[in-house]
């Protein structure tokens, strides 16, 4: 599955306002509330309004911006419109809004007018601010009350000191530049840094001390080493990756994903990461699993750490034991994250308890994978038993084949059998059957992969949850 992203008409960014010009068209409380945001800046902000709320005639007193006491036209807007680098409008009529709105994006004005996005260039995202610090939430002007209950959330868990820390990554970084020219080792500086006790001391300002733990880091041998993280992605909804999947997702230098890694989940690796897929799917292989092996290691080698992102689990059916033994043959360091395999989160989705003990003390996983005639080799006599589940990886194409099989060696035709599509994620299907109608219902349903298949008596205790998960 290659990375795709979903649509949306607005781009953010961060304006460098220090010194600018920017018009505010309005003299309410809405007005004010654009103004004490562009007061920090340090903008030249000017009001154009030939009434002021108490709150601006305050910010105007205090000489934080200027006034032209006259109503906003476009005769008006047009005098002062030459210079500016963005305007707010946030007069009461929206009309007249939209009709200033207009001119200026005729002089291509970045403009704003205020509760209006179907008719403005730039709209003003709800903003969390530490200090230099800031994150901003924005819904493209479709919920405002949903970004604004996001930012509270963020609020909520912004330490208050981030601005401490923010100045001293700021004051520390021309000596480090200085220090350690290359870029990829500065980052691992700042990232060892910011782990360790280095970024508590400085936002809780002991500056000293943050600077001897600094010092400290730098001291250490800066050799730019690399290292390959096999980490497994889950079953593909991303509120599964685990907290040490993250971790590494936003330190890695390279990304090698495969097709069952969706772009929910590459949304999490850091955005300047260089992405290699190389997604395996039957009879069309992207790059060989030689091939896999011999850039984790080349990568490696020339000092990346290089994430192996695998779905569901690197050691269930993910080959992962083959790559890392060709790390420890070429002496590549290496860590081992696990994830939840698809067999236990697409049964969880799906209400199916993988065991039970009324009727499956035992669960084994099994792969659907043919040889090169087509036949699957199995120890059918140790899969066919009732006292326990079945989990079918990569049993789609061949289910027919699988089912048949499994009656053949003992289970009965009318034995509970399920397919789950697309287990974990927002289009999950289940159906649920038996060996003798599964591959009909799988063919009915043009169900695609990735599915699994499930075979017990467990599916008949299946739940269907009465919430979203």
């Amino acid at each position: 599955m290659q990375a795709s992203f979903e649509q949306t008409s607005w781009f953010p960014i961060m304006l460098h306002l220090e010194g600018a010009r920017v018009l505010v068209a309005g003299g309410g409380n809405v007005a004010a509330n654009k103004v004490q945001l562009l007061v920090p800046t340090g903008a030249r902000v000017e009001i154009l309004s030939p009434t002021l709320c108490p709150e601006l005639e305050r910010l105007v007193a205090d000489g934080k911006a200027e006034v032209t006491r006259q109503d906003a036209t476009v005769e008006s807007l047009t005098a002062r419109l030459p210079g500016c680098r963005m305007v707010y409008l946030a007069t009461s009529n929206r009309a007249l809004n939209a009709e200033l709105s207009a001119l200026c994006q005729s002089m291509n004005i970045p403009v704003c007018a205020v509760d209006a996005p179907e008719v403005s260039s730039f709209i003003t995202p709800a903003m969390t601010t530490r200090g230099a610090v800031q994150i901003a939430v924005s819904t493209g002007g479709a919920a405002p009350v949903l970004a604004r209950r996001l930012r509270a959330k963020i609020e909520e868990i912004m330490p208050a000191g981030l601005h401490r820390l923010a100045a001293f990554m700021q004051q520390s970084r021309l000596a480090l530049r200085t220090r350690v020219p290359d870029s990829a080792i500065r980052r691992r500086v700042w990232e060892d840094f910011l782990d360790g006790t280095g970024g508590a001391l400085a936002m809780a300002g002991n500056t000293q001390a943050a600077r001897k733990e600094l010092d400290r880091i730098l001291d250490q041998d800066h050799a730019r080493t690399g290292e390959v993280w096999l980490v497994g992605a889950g079953p593909g909804n991303p509120d599964l990756l685990t907290l040490a999947a993250l971790r590494l997702m936003q330190d890695a230098d390279s990304v090698l994903y495969d097709n069952l890694v969706g772009p929910d989940i590459l949304n999490y690796v850091r955005r300047d990461a260089e992405r290699v897929f190389v997604g395996k799917q039957t009879n069309n292989h992207t790059l060989p699993q030689d091939g896999i092996n011999a850039e984790l290691i080349r990568r490696a080698k020339a000092g990346e750490r290089v994430l192996r992102l695998k779905g569901g689990d690197p050691f269930i059916f993910g080959r992962g034991g083959e790559e890392i033994e060709a790390l420890m043959a070429a002496g590549v360091p290496f860590r081992i994250i696990p994830g939840i395999s698809a067999a236990n989160g697409c049964a969880a989705y799906a209400g199916i308890p993988l065991t039970h003990r009324d009727c499956a003390q035992a669960c084994l996983f099994i792969t659907g994978h043919a040889r090169a005639d087509g036949t699957l080799n199995l120890a059918w006599e140790t899969i066919a038993l009732r006292s326990q589940t079945i989990v079918i990886y990569m049993g789609l194409t061949l289910v027919a084949q699988l089912c048949a099989r499994l009656v053949e060696h003992g289970l009965p035709a009318d034995w509970p059998a399920a397919i789950v599509e697309g287990g974990t994620l927002p289009h999950q299907r289940v159906l649920s059957g038996t060996l003798s109608t599964l591959p009909q219902q799988v063919a009915d349903n043009h169900i695609t992969s990735p599915a699994l298949i499930i075979v017990g008596q467990v599916v008949q205790h299946r739940v269907v949850s009465s919430a979203p998960a």
